[in-house]
C-alpha cells in the first residue's frame, strides 16, 4: 500500500508539474504575441539595412507605426510621428540613456503648450540607417516608454504611406 501511495503522490507531482510548466510557457508565448502586435517592427534594433535601401514599418493593431530602433546605441522603442519637430525623448529615457540638456524651450503638443528641455542625440538609428548630431527634446510631459520619432530623423527619408505599410527611403541629397 505503501509503494502505491508513493507512485501516486509521483505520478501527481509530475502532472502538476507539467500544467505549471504548461500555463508557463503559454503566458509566455501569449505576452510575446501582444508584444508582436504592439511593436511589429521590435526586429528593427538588430536588422541593418543596405546603404541606400528602404526601411519598411508595418502598422501596429491600433493603427501607429511603432518600432524599435536605438538612441546612442540603446535600444529604443520609437513612435513614429510626422507631426513632431525634434526626436521627443520621455524624461525615464533621457536619464537612463545620459542625455545632456542644451537648453529649454516651449513646445505646442495635442495636450497643449508645454515646456521641455533641447538636447542633441549623437546617434539615432533605426533599421541599420544612422543620423548623427540629431535634434530632440527631453519631455517630462511624455508619459509612455516610447520616443517620438518625429522629423530632426524622419526629414533625412522620403516617406510613403500605402495600406498598413510605411517605407522610408533615405533621400537623395545634392
Amino acid at each position: 500500500m505503501s509503494d502505491e501511495r508513493a507512485t501516486r503522490r509521483a505520478g501527481l507531482g509530475m502532472m502538476l508539474l507539467f500544467w505549471v510548466f504548461f500555463l508557463a510557457g503559454g503566458a509566455w508565448w501569449f505576452q510575446g504575441y501582444l508584444d508582436a502586435q504592439r511593436n511589429p517592427n521590435a526586429h528593427l534594433a538588430e536588422v541593418s539595412v543596405g546603404d541606400g535601401e528602404p526601411v519598411v514599418l508595418e502598422r501596429n493593431r491600433a493603427g501607429h507605426f511603432v518600432a524599435t530602433g536605438r538612441i546612442n546605441g540603446e535600444p529604443v522603442e520609437f513612435l513614429l510621428d510626422t507631426g513632431a519637430t525634434y526626436v521627443a525623448v520621455p524624461e525615464a529615457i533621457a536619464e537612463r540613456l545620459g542625455l545632456e540638456r542644451t537648453g529649454s524651450a516651449w513646445f505646442n503638443t495635442a495636450n497643449g503648450r508645454v515646456r521641455g528641455d533641447l538636447a542633441t542625440l549623437d546617434e539615432v538609428s533605426l533599421g541599420g540607417v544612422v543620423a548623427r548630431d540629431v535634434r530632440g527634446s527631453i519631455s517630462a510631459g511624455l508619459g509612455s516608454e516610447a520616443a517620438l520619432l518625429g522629423m530632426s530623423f524622419l526629414k533625412r527619408f522620403d516617406i510613403e504611406i500605402r495600406d498598413s505599410r510605411m517605407t522610408l527611403t533615405p533621400a537623395q541629397r545634392h
